[in-house]
């Protein structure tokens, strides 16, 4: 390899830099965002202003970590410069790549165990191709990597999960005990000393114990602090304490919203210091190993025992870094994505749950129901009365001035970023680089278990939802091993075709990605317009419902026709899709019958005495997903099968009743979007006629059973198709005689949708 493409190399990876700070941002905003959004301790923009300074300063506490990549996972001394540019270069190549992937679908992974095991499958490479070119040097594979350091990297990153989770439940626990769920009154008595405390705990992780790899602290500074630390945390204490009392007492202030801000800095800053080197300390090994090299008489066979000394780390890059970072925070869409699922898997309520459940997540909900029944069992009943009354939530469908209810409240918000922030700090203080994604979600799994947001509606949900989030940590540590290695081998073997022919391979993969991502935004808008946000006037409320089931109407109407028209021509890709839509349906459909619930209660509050059957809107629309859902997976199934195809005379009688169908359900949607009574008895009588046609159809369907030209397998479908339309257009009417009922015309037309004998 020549200095030439050394130089390529090295400003592939600084451009490489600056792309995984931004896809590596995009990952890691959920850890410190996240607590302070779902609590909606502050605007937007107040939040993300706050976080921006804490990454700001963070950086500039991330010097000692840096030196993970240049001598955490290997041995530089065993490597000459041109081999540790390959190993970089690899690396970046693969973790740009990685954190795309897991950005786009939502799922938060971790930097940390990314760069580590990118290190160490790309130095496992290049330590395998120097072994087999140097087969009596004496060395082993073992010689090459730093085994000690790496496995003492890998057992604090699952130590922490373990940990997180722990630390967050109890102090969840002990800090509901002390406050409830009604925590505002008890704030005023002793709220001052336990934020006292928080903040106390905050400072001291970051400041005493991160102040060791602050790049504009001198060594004597560092040293003052570590002697006088508990003086400063006293101090801490009683000055936080005193300011959050005249906060309470004098101008009425409630002090968590400034605990959660200030958490929120804290953990940003941490976050910055901890994983900085995840982002930038590839690239900076690269450039320090090429520069040391360079001054070298050969540089291309000098070995970089060099690095594995101190190399100081320059604070105005590490600004850079961090401008680069909060840039993405501003900007990044997959942020939010990556958000909404711990948001969604720790909010206090029950809600729309992205995960299904699985046998393993029932096992564990199983398990703990058996613990604590056991636990309540030999408990003395008056603990257990006390404990319940102070751990029941308080119920209530809307938060204050009519906004959307937060996920979870400010004293849930103010753990989460005191224990995460004071566990990272400490960690980055001891040179350790967990993951800061692995601690802030497990400890806010940990203090949501506490606050019993995992409820027997929700758990076994929940945990599904945890088990994928962890099982993606491991699969993480898998790909980012496995795709590092045989990149280090292509680019080593290759030279520049294959450094070429890998970018392409990665852009194209992260054009894919984002085309994928911008269906799911899409998808995730469409899904949004049937939430009901504010339910406080009932009329206007039932008429936002007849909306949403128009438009749920219309996506219904034009699946099923484009599923009709598959079956007839066998087309099994555009059937797989339609199928694909089936559960998004079923969501849309489940989260229109949220918003009933939500209108009833409204109703039961109120003076609403209308005698309209509101209610049987529930179930008309389960009957009419069924009817859809079944006929769009048996005709998938049927052509996926390769079974025979429909016969040319049943194609035309299924055309008809095609027609029929899709008139009534449009007819009905338009109804429902001009909120106007439509002529019912027309609608009826299409109704009539469409059950007519199925029952001649039907005999028709007997005497081809009889003649043997249509099997058993095309008959069942057959019947269930036509059968499935009839119910369709049965449960549809019946939609709009409830609508008729209760939104009169806006033009004084009478109802005529009464005893239409559909039956």
């Amino acid at each position: 390899m020549s200095i030439e493409i050394c130089w390529i190399i090295v400003v592939m990876l600084i451009l490489f830099a600056i792309f995984d700070l931004i896809v590596g941002v995009t990952n890691d905003a959920v850890n410190f965002l996240n607590s302070s959004i779902g609590s909606k301790a502050a605007p937007f923009r107040i939040i993300m202003m706050i976080a921006s300074i804490g990454i700001l300063t963070g950086v500039t506490f991330s010097a000692g970590m840096m030196e993970v990549a240049r001598k955490g996972i290997f041995h530089p001394e065993l490597f000459t410069m041109p081999e540790l540019l390959i190993i970089f270069l690899a690396v970046m190549l693969t973790d740009v790549l990685l954190l795309d992937l897991f950005n786009t679908h939502g799922l938060p992974t971790s930097t940390t165990v990314s760069i580590v095991f990118e290190l160490l499958g790309a130095a496992v490479a290049l330590s395998m191709i120097k072994l087999a070119a140097h087969a009596d040097s004496g060395l082993g594979l073992l010689d090459y990597i730093n085994s000690t350091k790496a496995i003492k990297i890998v057992l604090g990153i699952l130590l922490s999960i373990i940990v997180a989770f722990a630390s967050g439940a109890l102090v969840q626990f002990i800090s509901r005990l002390i406050f409830t769920f009604n925590y505002e009154k008890r704030l005023k008595y002793y709220g001052a000393l336990w934020g006292g405390v928080a903040l106390t705990v905050i400072t001291f992780f970051i400041l005493v114990k991160g102040a060791k790899g602050a790049t504009f602290m001198d060594e004597q500074m560092v040293t003052w602090i570590k002697t006088h630390s508990f003086t400063i945390m006293g101090g801490i204490f009683v000055i936080s304490a005193i300011i959050l009392q005249i906060m309470i007492s004098v101008f009425k202030i409630n002090i968590l919203k400034p605990i959660v801000l200030v958490g929120t800095f804290a953990l940003a800053m941490a976050f910055a210091a901890n994983d900085l080197v995840n982002f930038i300390g590839v690239p900076m090994a690269g450039w320090n190993a090429f520069k040391t090299a360079l001054t070298s008489s050969d540089p291309l066979n000098i070995t970089m025992g060099a690095l594995a000394g101190k190399v100081p780390t320059q604070t105005v890059l590490m600004l850079i870094a961090g401008a680069i970072m909060v840039v993405t925070l501003w900007i990044s869409r997959k942020a939010r994505t990556v958000s909404e699922t711990e948001i969604n898997l720790g909010q206090q309520d029950e809600g729309m749950e992205r995960f299904e459940s699985v046998w393993l997540s029932r096992r564990i909900v199983n398990l703990f129901h058996s613990l604590f029944t056991s636990i309540k069992a030999i408990a003395p009943p008056v603990i257990g009365r006390i404990v319940a009354r102070r751990l029941s939530p308080i119920s209530g469908d809307n938060h204050a001035g009519g906004m959307k209810k937060p996920s979870f409240d400010l004293l849930r918000a103010s753990v989460n970023l005191m224990v995460a922030s004071a566990v990272v700090s400490m960690a980055t203080s001891l040179k350790l680089p967990l993951s800061t994604t692995y601690v802030t979600f497990m400890v806010a799994m940990g203090a949501s278990f506490s606050d019993q947001a995992w409820g027997r509606e929700s758990a076994v949900y929940r945990v599904t939802g945890v088990l994928t989030v962890i099982g993606g940590w491991f699969m993480t540590a898998l790909i980012a091993f496995v795709v590092s290695f045989i990149s280090g081998n292509i680019i080593y073997h290759f030279k520049m075709y294959g450094v070429v022919c890998l970018i392409i391979f990665v852009f194209l993969m992260i054009h894919r990605n984002k085309k994928y991502h911008e269906g799911h935004e899409k998808t995730k808008e469409e899904i949004n317009i049937y939430h009901l946000e504010k339910v406080e006037d009932f009329q206007s409320s039932v008429s936002a419902t007849f909306d949403h089931i128009a438009v749920h109407l219309q996506g219904i109407r034009r699946s099923l026709g484009t599923a009709f028209d598959a079956l007839f021509q066998e087309d099994l890709e555009t059937l797989r899709t339609h199928r694909r839509k089936v559960k998004q349906f079923q969501v849309h459909s489940n989260i229109i019958i949220a918003n009933i619930f939500k209108v009833l209660r409204l109703l039961q509050r109120g003076d609403h005495k209308g005698s309209f059957n509101y209610y049987q809107i529930i179930r008309r629309l389960q009957k009419l997903n069924d009817g859809y859902r079944d006929i769009v997976i048996r005709s998938s199934r049927h052509v996926a099968n390769r079974h025979k195809g429909l016969l040319s005379a049943q194609i035309e009688e299924l055309k008809e009743i095609k027609t029929e169908i899709l008139y009534i359900l449009e007819q009905v949607q338009i109804a429902f979007n001009k909120k106007d009574i439509v002529d019912c008895n027309h609608i009826a009588a299409r109704f009539h006629y469409l059950k007519d046609l199925v029952d001649e159809y039907n005999a028709n369907q007997i005497a081809r059973i009889r003649e043997e030209s249509s099997k058993t397998r095309l008959s069942i479908m057959y019947y269930a198709i036509s059968g499935n339309c009839v119910m369709m257009a049965k449960q549809t009417v019946k939609l709009l005689e409830i609508f008729n009922e209760a939104l009169p015309s806006k033009n004084g037309g009478t109802n005529t949708c009464k005893n239409l004998h559909l039956d």
